[in-house]
């Protein structure tokens, strides 16, 4: 698949069909998310791949009860291990660092004809708990990845001209 149309196709997929990830293609996913740049080289990412039928449906009622959780074949609980360390322009380290190497994940699940969606509803410390996550490190966000049983929608995005500019703010 052409990048474009990985991004094109990219979308947060709430069905999954019962069917497990081949481990070669959680490999090769992960490995793109290994791949992604960080600030300073940080590499402040760890991820947990969650596929225990049980402990996704913890996962799902810790995520506000949101039942694609427990239907998707793995759950990756997208971790940071930091030193809270802030960039130069004022905003801190781990959050981008990750979400770019999670956003890796979900464009390498597209080209492998999986789905994922992002999960930034759910409490921290129960997840912790559950994946017996140290205290001093952040689980920054899940996702959910397997085969998809639903199809990609419309996207409804802000047109081009809405949010981009050039030289300076165009409000």
């Amino acid at each position: 698949m052409d990048f474009f149309d990985v991004v094109e196709n990219r979308y947060s997929c709430r069905a999954y069909l019962d069917r497990p990830v081949e481990e070669e293609k959680l490999e090769k996913i992960m490995e793109a998310a290994r791949l992604a740049p960080s600030a300073s080289n940080r590499q402040e990412w760890r991820f947990i791949a969650v596929t225990d039928s049980e402990k996704r449906k913890k996962l799902a009622a810790i995520a506000h009860d949101q039942q694609f959780v427990a239907e998707a074949p793995v759950v990756i609980a997208a971790c940071a291990v930091t030193d809270n360390h802030v960039m130069a322009c004022g905003q801190p380290c781990y959050p981008i660092n990750v979400a770019i190497a999670l956003e890796h994940v979900a464009l390498a699940a597209t080209a492998l004809g999986l789905a994922t969606c992002w999960i930034g509803a759910f409490k921290e410390e129960p997840a912790k708990k559950l994946l017996g996550v140290p205290a001093d490190v952040r689980i920054v966000e899940l996702m959910a990845l397997g085969y998809p049983a639903d199809k990609l929608r419309p996207k409804s995005r802000l047109s081009l001209d809405e949010i981009f500019t050039r030289q300076e703010w165009q409000g």
